[in-house]
């Protein structure tokens, strides 16, 4: 069957803490690449509204992104996609800049690698 409606496509929607813009999209990454659009023009960060993805629901409640991508490590074999770390992070409140900011502090710290643009893996 094939989908007539585009809004069925959409798992994921983040919106700006700025100016409400919002962004829907079909994969997590494609969040994070909105976002860093949005940075370059705005200064403005991204907060989730909405994310389905099996890993994002069964993410723990945890404030370590260290914890939460061991966890998350065991649903994505080439990484996980950093779009998914930011969406589980959500759940303790942190912005899509919060998860981006503190993943940049952990893989200068060499707590993190990663094996292809925007998936993390931990070391």
């Amino acid at each position: 069957m094939s989908r007539t409606d585009p809004q069925e496509d959409v798992s994921f929607v983040a919106r700006s803490t700025e100016t409400g813009a919002r962004v829907e999209a079909s994969t997590a990454n494609e969040v994070i690449g909105f976002y860093r659009r949005q940075q370059e023009l705005l200064d403005t960060d991204l907060e989730w509204v909405f994310a389905e993805h099996p890993a994002v629901t069964a993410a723990p409640d945890s404030d370590s992104i260290d914890a939460v991508l061991r966890e998350l490590d065991d649903y994505f074999e080439n990484g996980v996609p950093l779009g998914i770390l930011a969406a589980a992070m959500s759940k303790q409140g942190w912005t899509v800049g919060d998860t981006l900011a503190e993943v940049y502090e952990l893989r200068m710290s060499g707590s993190l690698w990663e094996p292809r643009a925007d998936h993390l893996r931990p070391v």
